[in-house]
C-alpha cells in the first residue's frame, strides 16, 4: 500500500481525534489497522481490490493500534484491524475494540480452536514455533519442547529474546501444558543451555547455526521460507541451507502455533467491505496467497500449504485453544523476568 494511502488513513484519523462527526463510510473503501509488515499482506489486499472494486486504505504501524483504536472511541475510522500473535488479538479482545465477527465463513472454515470464544477475533493464518537444527551437527530427528532443557544441549541452543510475542507464546503454551511450577524449571533449563544471551530475531538464529555460534534454535516456520526464496539477500539462502525443520511437540500434544488474525472493528464504518475481506481472506484463494506470499499454514485445512513448506513434512498443530494459551502471557512474561532469562546462562 503507499505512502500514500497511509497519509491518507492518518488525516482522517486526526480529524476523528479533534471530535468531528464521523465520515469514514464508503461504500468503495475498507480501512485497515495492521501490525504486519506491508509486502506480507499486500498482494491480498491487491487482490482483493482486483475482485470486489473495494479499496484497502490501510495505516500500518509496529505498535499503538490498538490503542489508537480505543481512544478514538467511536469515531474510529477503523474497520478491521490485522495482526499477528495471540497477544495481539487478546489486547485488542481486552480493549473492547471489537464486534463479534458472525460469518458463515469463518464458521464454517475456522477450527474453533482459533476463533475467540466471543468472536473477538478470528485467525487467518498459522505459524509454528519450530526449532532450527544444524544439518551437519544435528543428527536427532525427533526432539521435544522439553528436550531442550536437558544436558545433550548444554551451550548448544540460541534464541531471541525471552520477551518476544513469539517465545511468551511458546511459554504460555507449555504454562497451559504443564503450569507454571514445571515451566518454571523447564525454563531455567532450557536457559543455562543457552550458548550466549538471547539477541537478534529468528533470522539471526539461522545465522549463528551457519556460523557455528549454536547448534539449534527456536523459530518461526515461515522465516526459513522467506530466507530460502529471498532474491534480494542471497546470502539469507546459504544461512538456511545449514538448517533444517524439527517440528517439537508437547509430551501431549502437537506443536505449538501462533496466528496471524483479524478483527472486525467495534464502530467500523464500512462493516459490510470489513466482512467481504474477511470471507476473502478465509476463501481458498485468500489462504493460498498466504500460503504462497507468506510461506505460512493456511489455518483452513482443505487449503495446501506451500511447496516450500511441505517440503518440511507434516505439522500436527497442538490442540490447545489459543485463548487458553492467551491467558497464560501474563504468567509466561513474569517467568522470563523472574528467571532473568534474557541474561542467558548463569551457571
Amino acid at each position: 500500500m503507499s505512502l500514500k494511502s497511509i497519509a491518507a488513513i492518518s488525516l482522517i484519523c486526526t480529524t476523528a481525534l479533534m471530535g468531528a462527526a464521523p465520515a469514514y463510510a464508503d461504500a468503495g473503501t475498507v480501512n485497515i489497522y495492521s501490525y504486519r509488515q506491508p509486502y506480507l499482506i499486500e498482494p491480498l489486499l491487491s487482490r482483493f481490490e482486483e475482485e470486489t472494486g473495494i479499496k484497502p486504505v490501510v495505516l500500518f504501524a509496529d505498535s499503538g493500534l490498538i490503542e489508537r483504536a480505543a481512544a478514538e472511541g467511536e469515531n474510529s475510522p477503523a474497520d478491521l484491524i490485522l495482526t499477528t500473535d495471540i497477544g495481539n488479538l487478546a489486547a485488542a479482545k481486552e480493549a473492547g475494540i471489537y464486534q463479534p465477527i458472525v460469518l458463515d465463513s469463518v464458521a464454517a472454515r475456522v477450527p474453533s480452536a482459533y476463533q475467540d470464544p466471543d468472536g473477538a477475533w478470528a485467525a487467518m493464518s498459522l505459524r509454528a514455533r519450530v526449532f532450527y537444527a544444524s544439518a551437519d551437527r544435528v543428527s536427532e530427528e525427533a526432539i521435544g519442547y522439553d528436550d531442550i532443557a536437558g544436558p545433550d544441549w548444554k551451550g548448544r541452543l540460541c534464541t531471541r529474546s525471552g520477551q518476544h510475542v513469539y517465545n511468551i507464546g511458546l511459554v504460555a503454551a507449555h504454562i497451559a501444558h504443564n503450569g507454571v511450577d514445571e515451566t518454571r524449571e523447564w525454563l531455567a533449563g532450557v536457559r543455562e543451555n543457552l550458548a550466549s544471551k538471547p539477541t537478534g530475531g529468528d533470522r539471526t538464529q539461522v545465522k549463528s547455526i551457519f556460523s557455528g555460534a549454536c547448534d539449534l534454535a527456536i523459530g518461526n516456520t515461515y522465516y526459513m521460507g522467506l530466507m530460502l526464496n529471498n532474491e534480494e539477500e542471497p546470502e539469507q539462502k546459504d544461512w538456511a541451507a545449514a538448517v533444517r525443520i524439527v517440528f517439537p511437540t508437547f509430551e501431549e500434544g502437537g506443536t505449538h502455533v501462533n496466528v496471524s488474525g483479524v478483527v472486525l472493528a467495534k464502530n467500523a464504518p464500512n462493516k459490510a467491505n470489513a466482512e467481504k475481506l474477511i470471507d476473502f481472506l478465509v476463501s481458498d484463494e485468500g489462504q493460498s496467497l498466504y500460503a504462497e506470499t507468506n510461506y505460512e499454514y493456511p489455518v483452513v485445512a482443505e487449503v495446501a500449504p506451500s511447496d516450500t513448506v511441505k517440503a518440511w513434512g507434516a505439522l500436527v498443530p497442538d490442540p490447545t485453544p489459543l485463548s487458553e494459551i492467551a491467558s497464560h502471557r501474563a504468567e509466561a512474561s513474569a517467568l522470563m523476568d523472574e528467571l532473568q532469562f534474557d541474561d542467558g546462562p548463569q551457571n
